[in-house]
């Protein structure tokens, strides 16, 4: 599937978005007790590397737009906006952190994180971007496998 990009500004912060789901190919989601989605998008276990490219990607998860990873030595300009993450994997479960790239807003209705795999609901969304995701099912589950891999803090 060939991918295309649209940037799209954010205050200071630009958050590029990937085609890279469509509705027809959405996953069955299951939110459990509001807090976590316990299964997997896919079936299929995600990556850890993947998952940290996707993580760093300014086209596509872009969380350093506002976390800081003091891991990430190699990216500059980590955001203070959001909560660090570099114990996230020690702090929360693979159903918690995959709720929060999927919908964040499941959990906080005024949270400014994007909903990286959802296409319903969203506002101003420009016509040929209209039920594509930011992110893929798959990369979904990178995201997390990369996440739970951070479990402490790192000195710089």
């Amino acid at each position: 599937m060939k991918r295309k990009y649209l940037i799209a500004a954010a205050g200071m912060v630009a958050i590029a978005m990937a085609a890279a789901g469509t509705r027809a190919e959405m996953a069955k989601i299951m939110v459990e007790n509001g807090e976590k989605i316990p299964q997997s998008l896919t079936g299929t276990p995600g990556n850890a590397e993947n998952g940290r490219a996707v993580v760093i990607d300014r086209r596509k998860g872009n969380c350093l737009a506002c976390h800081m990873i003091a891991e990430i030595k190699d990216q500059q300009f980590h955001g203070e906006v959001g909560p660090p993450l570099d114990d996230v994997g020690s702090r929360m479960g693979a159903g918690e952190l995959r709720l929060r790239i999927v919908n964040p807003k499941i959990i906080n209705p005024d949270t400014i994180m994007p909903a990286f795999y959802r296409t319903d609901g969203l506002h101003r969304v420009a016509k040929k971007w209209q039920g594509k995701t930011i992110v893929s099912a798959q990369e979904v589950e990178d995201m997390v496998a990369y996440m739970l891999t951070l479990k402490g803090s790192y000195s710089n």
